[in-house]
């Protein structure tokens, strides 16, 4: 059986980092990643770069990559300018965002969650109208770092405006890493009663060690298209306390072994992730790339 993987880390995996990485080496790291067998990459951010200086280059990053014509790339995009960025970056696919949380909505787009509706629509119909697929992203779903527990309620109606809007997906987050299994099973039963599972894609962080665990209750419920960032790189500048995402490498471990499919090429995945942890100076929390690092540089 087939999952599709989203690979999100030259996006929500970078966003997070204070050191400050070339263009060129974006553009090395989303390349080696275009050669793995991913067929999504999200590759950047149309936000205000005032807001997060390290995607500031997304147009040269977008237009400097090599394009490979398997692979989808998109950029977050917040609104209609950012929308036009897109658009001269020749993006065939963007993804628009918003909060389950009113209070982390307001902190993360300065916007209210009735306010933001619009915004979006606009974005969407525009984009629909050139062509441009639009995903979209419910943060905060399992949990708020502001308000605590997050009704289903209220993700139930932003999943529904998304939809209504046009966008052809929803990626179901949980941006600060508190779901558990029993969690997912439950939100995502109700999710799947409401909209089908096959427009829903689910986006887990590892803050507290159990998205690897979500990810198995998810596929329970039928989830199969799963958000992840090579080497576990990723976090939220809006959620403080959250570690990164869920690693590309140990997704496609677990998938593997568990008899699905990806079409994901882990050796090449491990080559990528040992580059862009090289540029970053620091060791990723990626257990399975560490394993296989630790192993090829053990004498025999």
């Amino acid at each position: 059986m087939q999952v599709r993987i989203v690979e999100v880390g030259p996006r929500d995996g970078l966003q997070n980092e204070k050191a400050i990485i070339p263009t060129v080496e974006k553009i090395n790291f989303i390349n080696r990643l275009s050669e793995t067998g991913l067929r999504n990459i999200e590759a950047s951010s149309f936000v205000n770069p005032k807001w997060i200086p390290q995607l500031a280059d997304a147009d040269e990053v977008l237009n400097g990559i090599q394009r490979n014509p398997a692979v989808s790339y998109s950029a977050l995009v917040p609104n209609v300018r950012g929308l036009a960025r897109a658009k001269a970056a020749n993006l065939q696919e963007i993804a628009v965002f918003m909060s389950a949380s009113e209070t982390h909505n307001l902190k993360n787009i300065n916007k209210t969650i009735e306010d933001t509706f619009p915004v979006l629509a606009e974005v969407v119909k525009n984009a629909s109208a050139d062509g441009i697929r639009v995903r979209g992203y419910v943060s905060t779903v399992f949990g708020c770092p502001y308000e605590g527990e997050v009704s289903i309620e209220n993700s139930l109606r932003v999943t529904d405006a998304l939809l209504e809007m046009g966008v052809y997906e929803v990626s179901i987050g949980d941006t600060i890493g508190v779901a558990t299994p029993r969690q997912v099973h439950d939100v995502f039963s109700q999710l799947i009663w409401s909209f089908g599972s096959a427009r829903l894609a689910a986006h887990f962080h590892d803050t507290r060690g159990t998205g690897l665990a979500n990810v198995v209750a998810a596929l329970a419920e039928g989830i199969r298209i799963f958000d992840s960032s090579l080497g576990g790189l990723g976090g939220c500048p809006y959620a403080p306390g959250a570690a990164g995402n869920i690693s590309t490498e140990e997704l496609v471990y677990l998938l593997e072994g568990m008899g699905y499919e990806t079409g994901v090429d882990l050796d090449k995945l491990i080559a990528a992730g040992a580059f862009i942890q090289e540029q970053l100076g620091r060791q990723l929390p990626s257990k399975v790339l560490q394993a296989k690092l630790s192993a090829s540089s053990c004498p025999t």
